[in-house]
């Protein structure tokens, strides 16, 4: 699974790179609030997603943990943070997102933890160069008894790769850059085919690390959630 990640570019680098116009602040909250360097991203909270707009890509920011257009209550959202590749085209809450509501949500690491015995030892991910990457996703947009619209999104996963496999049993879905405009665009009779995209990404491409336990809770915001510890075995566990 997809639990936790980091996002600690600027805004424009983002735009930049998935070459893509933001759609504006969201409501009630000035620009910096909304996007600052995130270092431990958490279920549930604001993340930007890259979706089709048209000719273009638009950036924006929407809850993880995806609410179907049909739930009844927005709690369902919490359980849906990933959905898995191999069945996605076949669970209601994500088949009809998975046709026609596809976006790539932005990110420069991830985190997942390796057990040993009652310790957890959490583990960072990401590129070699430490570049921007994609995580494939599907959102929707549910409406409130109120009339509150909400955009949500979920990352889908995969079997790990070699450097994951130690770790975890699911990894987060990592497309490849050439394939973004596929991934955004591709009609929903064509949605088949896009299952294979949903395999591991290049182990080759990419480096683990082990990071301290300040990234086990997720009110700690800080860029020192991403540094790699040399020693792991000597630091105190805050679980």
């Amino acid at each position: 699974m997809c639990g936790r990640y980091r996002l600690s570019r600027r805004k424009q680098v983002v735009e930049e790179y998935f070459e893509s116009a933001s759609e504006g602040i969201s409501e009630g909250i000035s620009e910096e609030e909304e996007w600052s360097p995130r270092y431990n991203i958490a279920p549930t909270q604001p993340v930007a997603t890259v979706r089709q707009d048209g000719a273009s890509r638009m950036l924006s920011m929407m809850r993880w943990g995806l609410v179907p257009s049909w739930a009844s209550d927005i709690s369902v959202g919490a359980r849906h943070i990933n959905a898995r590749g191999e069945t996605v085209l076949e669970k209601p809450a994500f088949r009809d997102s998975f046709r026609a509501r596809r976006c790539l949500i932005p990110a420069d690491g991830f985190y997942e933890w390796k057990k040993s015995g009652k310790q957890r030892q959490p583990f960072h991910f990401g590129m070699k160069g430490d570049s921007l990457f994609a995580f494939a996703g599907v959102w929707d947009r549910w409406r409130s008894p109120a009339g509150q619209v909400l955009e949500s999104c979920s990352i889908l996963t995969t079997a790990p790769n070699e450097l994951l496999e130690d770790v975890h049993d699911r990894m987060p879905v990592i497309l490849p850059r050439r394939h973004y405009q596929t991934w955004l665009t591709a009609p929903a009779a064509e949605a088949g085919r896009l299952a294979e995209l949903l395999v591991p990404f290049d182990a080759s491409l990419m480096r683990r690390y082990a990071v301290s336990a300040l990234v086990n809770k997720a009110q700690n915001e800080m860029p020192e959630c991403a540094v790699e510890v040399p020693n792991p075995e000597t630091q105190t566990h805050l679980w």
